[in-house]
């Protein structure tokens, strides 16, 4: 596990605004609210006039699903997945975070768009805190510098097919 930030990527021209969805879970509200503000912050740090629209979700599991529905419409150019699972006793949150990964990984390959897998399983909440609220290991500001990372990959890709 990197205990590092990305370094922020470096100012971009874009041929359009860019636009993000950020689909965010509500359960483990104060957790994911701060991943989603750190985010959003970040975004416009680094491009101040790009597009944000949240889809808030009641939990994790419903992630996947309204990624599928923003990415069928294709109106954003990278989506962003928000949520926190507080691992318990039980094997249910493994199970949650595994069908998480697997549908929003199916998404991005079916429609050919970045998703941005901030969905976080965590064993206590002190851990929660850290990756959600801190600064050394924020979880919400590596969102953003990968969502902007892949709309650099993703120009790069329609350059060099564009030239043969």
């Amino acid at each position: 596990m990197s205990t590092k930030l990305p370094t922020r990527p470096a100012q971009m021209v874009f041929a359009s605004t860019p636009r993000f969805a950020i689909v965010a879970s509500e359960y483990n509200p104060d957790f994911v609210q701060a991943l989603v503000n750190n985010t959003c912050k970040e975004l416009y740090a680094i491009e101040e006039n790009c597009v944000i629209e949240l889809f808030g979700v009641p939990g994790s599991f419903e992630i996947p699903v309204t990624a599928e529905m923003i990415a069928a419409q294709r109106r954003h150019d990278v989506i962003i997945a928000l949520g926190v699972i507080l691992q318990g006793k039980t094997k249910h949150a493994d199970l949650i975070a595994s069908s998480v990964s697997d549908g929003l990984q199916q998404v991005a390959l079916k429609h050919a768009v970045p998703v941005i897998h901030e969905v976080l399983l965590v064993a206590s909440e002190e851990e929660a805190r850290e990756r959600c609220s801190g600064e050394d290991l924020n979880r919400g500001i590596e969102a953003a510098r990968a969502a902007f990372t892949m709309l650099r990959v993703r120009e790069e890709v329609q350059k060099k097919k564009a030239a043969r």
